[in-house]
């Protein structure tokens, strides 16, 4: 009886193990709650989930894709000048290669009959599939949810004072800068992005929610003067940009195959 018991309680923890072995270490579950966006005048409800400690690494990206297109280059500097289909084949390949059902279907040979976009040149169909289990990009609502940390109230992610929690315009470089957003005085200053994690976290432990690099949402930007379909959304500010747009309600927009140096991710799960 007793081995037994003990072959039953070993099933147990090696089931448990498996399960919990699924989670990267780097990601952070989230409690799901009732929230109100900044960009909504409704709740919602949102669903646990993981999301990434820190923005994707070089050395992340160029295990599943074989290749960096960074313009600055580090191991654990976040990895830059990915367009939002990039990443969400990132999620695809990254899924599979640890046995995790993709989240997206992307029909590359499909024009998006919702991307009315003239300048986007990649117009690839991605449909998106809720009951996965494998990575994808944060929805603005849950980007915005763990940014705040369950609506803690900061002004950037972690700290009413921008410098502590974020790497941006004036900090990136060789020595503050003051006076004027000015790109030449960045490009003097040597002005790049920081490797992950170097600057406070929220209370949730997430680095650098605010600054360092945009991070891609999943949704379509939209608001009262821009319908979707238009541009994909951006949160969270990046090294090049001001301290306002490191703020955590503060929503950016760009067109899906964009790409930039200031230009990054990080992961979601959905905890089911």
């Amino acid at each position: 009886m007793r081995s037994a018991i003990t072959h039953i309680g070993l099933f147990f923890v090696l089931v448990f193990s498996s399960c919990c072995s699924e989670i990267d270490k780097n990601m952070v579950l989230i409690k799901g709650d009732s929230f109100v966006p900044s960009y909504m005048d409704h709740a919602i409800e949102l669903s646990d989930y993981y999301i990434g400690r820190h923005e994707v690494t070089q050395a992340e990206w160029t295990k599943v894709m074989g290749s960096n297109p960074s313009f600055f280059k580090g191991a654990d500097l976040p990895v830059e000048n990915v367009s939002w289909y990039d990443c969400v084949e990132y999620c695809n390949r990254r899924s599979l290669k640890e046995g995790l059902q993709p989240c997206y279907t992307i029909i590359k040979d499909q024009t998006d009959h919702v991307n009315f976009n003239e300048i986007d040149s990649v117009k690839w169909t991605v449909l998106f599939d809720t009951t996965a289990n494998g990575y994808r990009l944060p929805t603005e609502a849950e980007w915005e949810f763990a940014a705040s940390c369950a609506g803690r109230g900061y002004i950037f992610s972690g700290s009413d004072k921008v410098d502590e929690v974020a790497w941006y315009w004036r900090n990136s470089g060789k020595s503050f800068l003051e006076g004027d957003w000015s790109w030449s005085a960045i490009e003097e200053n040597k002005g790049r992005t920081h490797r992950v994690g170097r600057k406070q976290s929220n209370s949730c432990g997430l680095y650098d929610m605010s600054g360092n690099v945009r991070e891609w949402c999943w949704d379509w930007y939209e608001d009262k003067q821009l319908l979707q379909g238009y541009a994909r959304v951006w949160r969270g500010g990046g090294w090049i940009g001001g301290e306002h747009a490191c703020a955590v309600r503060y929503r950016g927009l760009f067109e899906a195959s964009g790409m930039g140096p200031d230009q990054g991710f990080r992961l979601v799960r959905s905890a089911f």
